[in-house]
């Protein structure tokens, strides 16, 4: 295999090939990645069948990681707006914000959910909203979806008890109490500098949407009622609960023991058991209860998760053969040499985001490069320890693209092409983590 320079001209090649053949030649996304897949592996000099197997099983992890909660979530999105109860939702959150606030409400709801539930599934759950939300007060689609997924990434990044934060601040000995207020601290302007792009930026996309709308007067009219939002949020509130109280009960401190509840919990507090409770959660909401029904509704939400679901997979695909080839090494090593403070950490966790796609894994081997260096850039103190975990949740956030399945699962949800995702979702992540960084460094001043 390859090493040295040339594996970031393999990196900028499968970066444009991706962009010119989805946007310019209008290949299908899943067919490109899949091609992008083994272009890598070509390049790199890999073995003909460890190609083969990194793809495959790429792409089979992935859907075993987030397949179910797609086709979970998306049943769930199918039921809420045939019935009506996202328009019931969309009504309660203005009422509570006002027209004018529409997208602020979508980043406050992700940057919420995601200190304990991962952002892709945050996305899938809280996606539906956006619709009915962008019809009622004629608020950008694209501008909801950027909102929320922004939301989801800045606390995804930086606030524990999600995963990759706390799994930093293990490894490199962070006190969890200060990363979690200092996270939350820096996360805020961050969610904010991502909700100003959408709102300032995203909204100049039109999304021509594939998928059926419904009114809400069409509603009205066919069933009389909407359903209450009480009873339309509990196929959303219920799973979030599930999962966030999983998260709890697995703490490294055991907050509820070591027996048989966190087993129980550990089953429907996982979200593809929380998404499938929401699933038959949402049944209630069909206004004329039968069986044909049920099946006809689950029906379009199955057709209508297999495109996302195959897109995802195969961007898992790229992804891992990214992560086997030395990219992600070779840009860890080159970075490891310089001695600028906090932005070593955030450097390397953005090299290897961008390289090799996934947030918690740019979080895990940044942490293991940068704990051996924290008394070379003079982050070995308890507060400089907690600073370097934040760095590297900035750095694990730069940049969002085609090699993160989270960038498949908002475009596709969002019906963004890719093009437009790109400029949408990926420059939104750019500014994101120079925001993170920015603030970083400004309080490590301030208290270091």
């Amino acid at each position: 295999m390859i090493d040295g320079p040339i594996l970031l001209v393999i990196l900028a090649v499968t970066i444009y090939m991706i962009i010119y053949l989805t946007a310019y030649l209008k290949m299908h996304p899943f067919l490109v990645l899949i091609l992008a897949a083994f272009w890598v592996g070509f390049a790199a000099r890999m073995p003909v069948g460890d190609i083969v197997k990194t793809i495959t099983t790429g792409f089979g992890n992935t859907l075993g990681g987030i397949g179910i909660v797609i086709v979970c979530g998306v049943i769930i999105g199918t039921m809420l707006s045939k019935s009506g109860g996202a328009f019931s939702i969309a009504n309660a959150m203005l009422r509570f914000v006002g027209k004018t606030r529409s997208a602020l409400a979508m980043s406050l709801s992700g940057f919420v959910t995601s200190m304990l539930v991962f952002c892709d599934s945050g996305f899938v759950i809280l996606s539906p909203l956006n619709r009915p939300l962008s019809e009622k007060t004629g608020t950008s689609y694209a501008t909801l979806s950027v909102a929320l997924s922004t939301g989801l990434l800045a606390t995804h990044c930086l606030v524990p008890p999600a995963v990759g934060p706390i799994i930093a601040a293990e490894s490199i000995g962070a006190n969890i109490g200060f990363t979690i207020l200092l996270g939350i601290l820096v996360a805020v302007p961050t969610m904010l500098v991502g909700n100003i792009w959408a709102t300032r930026y995203a909204k100049k996309f039109q999304i021509d949407t594939k998928t059926e709308v419904v009114s809400e007067n069409e509603l009205l009219k066919k069933y009389g009622k909407l359903p209450p939002a009480w009873k339309a949020f509990m196929p959303i509130g219920i799973p979030i609960a599930l999962i966030a109280f999983n998260s709890i009960v697995r703490l490294p401190s055991a907050p509820f023991g070591e027996g048989g509840f966190k087993e129980a919990m550990s089953l429907v507090g996982h979200p593809a058991t929380a998404l499938l409770i929401g699933v038959f959660i949402s049944f209630t909401l069909i206004p004329k209860f039968n069986r044909k029904t049920v099946t006809d509704w689950v029906g379009t939400g199955i057709v209508s998760a297999a495109s996302i679901i195959v897109i995802t997979g195969a961007g898992g695909a790229l992804g891992a053969m990214l992560r086997v080839t030395p990219i992600g090494s070779y840009l860890g090593e080159s970075l490891a040499s310089l001695s600028i403070g906090v932005f070593l950490p955030f450097l390397i966790a953005a090299a290897l985001k961008t390289a090799q796609g996934s947030s918690t894994v740019a979080i895990i081997t940044t942490s293991a490069i940068v704990a051996p260096l924290l008394d070379t850039i003079g982050l070995s103190s308890n507060m400089g320890r907690v600073f370097a975990v934040l760095a590297i949740g900035a750095g694990s956030m730069t940049v969002s693209h085609a090699n993160d399945s989270y960038f498949w699962v908002v475009s596709q949800l969002a019906e963004m092409d890719t093009a437009v995702a790109y400029r949408c979702q990926t420059i939104a992540t750019l500014w994101m983590g120079i925001t993170a960084i920015g603030v970083v460094a400004l309080l490590s001043v301030i208290l270091l």
